[in-house]
Order: structure tokens, then C-alpha cells, then sequence
């Protein structure tokens, strides 16, 4: 059974500011996404999934789905607010997002098998598809269940331009997951990188830590653990209408709790992202770079 891809693209259109001022990164045209789905299928994937609003539905499907539904099977699904389990309701001035573990659960209905999920605006690089469609394809039920996690060098996640925030993971020595750390006001040094953590001390890094980029492998059980985690996350958080329900922080739960193990897949790939306008000519080179090197063609 061939993997599924999920792709978070809820807030693309808010993010962009109207889908149609997506810029275009690659010679022809081809936004990150294009991209994103060539490396899915060329690394064994048969579906995508995208999740996305409603009220954007007809022009993401327009200006981003058409680009793919000849090329794999392609599916929608919508994050909305008022996504809830029964005897929840949407908190009175709530507007933002439920998160990325809301994100996931969404797709229920629709991923019935191995999946991976992905942000919609986020360059990963060939290696991370491959990666993981090898061991998702293999992927079997087990106790505990086992999870995938592309791991990228912490170099190869930051900007020039500014400061990032990043998932710093611990692995054991078996190349499985601990723990993942948020750290922000990451900046890139000469030799490596520093944070400046929350008493306003300054901690150095050395760039060649594991970094969570949102790059995940999962097998189906993963919906069960996100229905009993959202319900005890409304049950927290019912006066914080800021609160956001995250990927890795259920992750973090079912590791502590032994219910899964999640795999570190490193990958020593560039990962790509327009945090900063400045970044987009970085992102513009790189890929063209890559296509001289014969890693993409010019044309998707």
C-alpha cells in the first residue's frame, strides 16, 4: 500500500495574503509546493491530501490542486473551528486555529493508511520523501506503535536574515526521539548558532543538532491518540482562545507515555523556507542550483 501525503495548507491563504500572491520560486513558475509533490511521488507516495479552509477551497483547488489531481490522487479536507468533538462548541472570540494536531485529525475520514504530513510552504528537499515513503510502505502495526521523524541539521534550517525558532530534538542511541525542545531567537553564527533563551542568556550552538521541521511518518493509529489528546486539550485550555493543540506535543505525550517510539529519519538536505522577504532570492538560487545539479528538471 502506497503512503499517503497530508499537507497542511490551512493558513496558506492568510499567510499569502490571497492564494494568488503565491510567489513563484523555480523557472517555470513553480511555487515550493510543486516541488513539495514531485519528490512525494517520485518517493513512492499515491495520494496527497490537502487540508485547507472552506472558504478557500475553490481557489486552492483553481490555483494549487488542479497543478497535481492528473498526477496522483488528490483529496480535500477542511479545518474549521467548529471541528469539535460532541459537547464542545467553538469558545466565544476564539478566531485562531486549532493547530497542527487539529490540522492532522481533520483527515480521519480520509487517510486510511501509512501518511506523512507536511507544511504546504516549506521546501524540504528529495531525500526526506524517499526517506520516509521507504518506511511507511513497510510500516506494519506494532506495540508501541512506531512513528517516523525527518530530522534536518539545525545549519540547514536557518535564515540570514533573522531570527527562527526551531524544534531542537534529543535521540537515544537507538536514533529514537526523547524529547523535542522549542527554542526561539535562533540565529545563524560563523561557526554554528546561538539562542537567547528566556532569562536573556545567550546559548551557543553547534549547528549540527537535529531539528524538527514538521516532517513526520505515521501510521493511522496516530487519529486515536489525537481524539483522546484534543478532548483533554478543550478541557484545559476552555478560557485560552489562543491556545493551539500541536503536533509535536502529542508526540511528546505518547513518547512519555511508551505508547509509540518514533524513528529519527536524518536528512542532510537543505530545508527552505520564506520566513523573511530577503529569503525568497536565497530559495530562488538554491532551486536553480539544484536543477543545474540534475535534481530537478526545469520544467515539473
Amino acid at each position: 500500500m502506497k503512503p499517503t501525503l497530508l499537507v497542511l495548507a490551512a493558513g496558506i491563504g492568510s499567510r499569502y495574503g490571497g492564494l494568488k500572491q503565491i510567489d513563484p520560486v523555480g523557472p517555470a513558475g513553480q511555487i515550493i509546493i510543486d516541488y513539495s509533490i514531485y519528490d512525494a511521488i517520485r518517493g513512492g507516495f499515491g495520494k496527497v491530501v490537502f487540508v485547507i479552509r472552506k472558504d478557500i477551497e475553490q481557489q486552492f483547488r483553481e490555483c494549487i490542486g488542479s497543478r497535481f489531481e492528473s498526477k496522483i490522487r488528490t483529496e480535500y479536507v477542511f479545518q474549521e473551528l467548529d471541528a469539535l468533538p460532541p459537547g464542545f462548541k467553538v469558545p466565544e472570540g476564539r478566531q485562531k486555529p486549532w493547530g497542527t494536531g487539529h490540522a492532522v485529525l481533520v483527515a480521519k475520514n480520509a487517510v486510511k493508511e501509512p501518511f506523512s504530513v507536511i507544511n504546504a510552504d516549506d521546501f524540504y528537499g528529495r531525500s526526506g520523501y524517499e526517506l520516509l515513503g521507504r518506511e511507511l510502505a513497510k510500516a506494519k502495526p506494532r506495540t508501541p506503535d512506531e512513528y517516523f521523524m525527518v530530522g534536518f541539521e539545525l545549519k540547514n534550517t536557518l535564515s540570514e536574515h533573522g531570527h527562527v525558532a526551531r524544534g531542537v530534538c534529543q535521540t537515544n542511541s537507538s536514533g529514537h526521539l526523547v524529547e523535542v525542545v522549542e527554542r526561539t531567537n535562533i540565529v545563524k553564527t560563523s561557526d554554528g548558532a546561538k539562542f537567547t533563551d528566556e532569562k536573556g542568556q545567550e546559548i551557543w550552538l553547534k549547528g549540527d543538532e537535529i531539528a524538527s521541521m514538521n516532517m513526520w511518518g505515521f501510521t493511522p493509529s496516530l487519529f486515536g491518540y489525537l481524539e483522546e489528546q484534543f478532548i483533554e486539550f478543550l478541557k484545559a485550555n476552555t478560557g485560552n482562545i489562543k491556545a493551539e493543540f500541536f503536533i509535536p506535543t502529542v508526540v511528546s505525550k505518547l513518547i512519555k507515555s511508551c505508547s509509540a517510539e518514533v524513528k529519527v529519519l536524518p536528512s542532510k538536505d537543505q530545508w527552505f523556507g520564506v520566513t523573511y522577504k530577503e529569503d525568497k532570492p536565497v530559495v530562488v538560487e538554491s532551486i536553480r542550483k539544484l536543477i543545474k545539479s540534475g535534481v530537478y528538471p526545469e520544467k515539473l
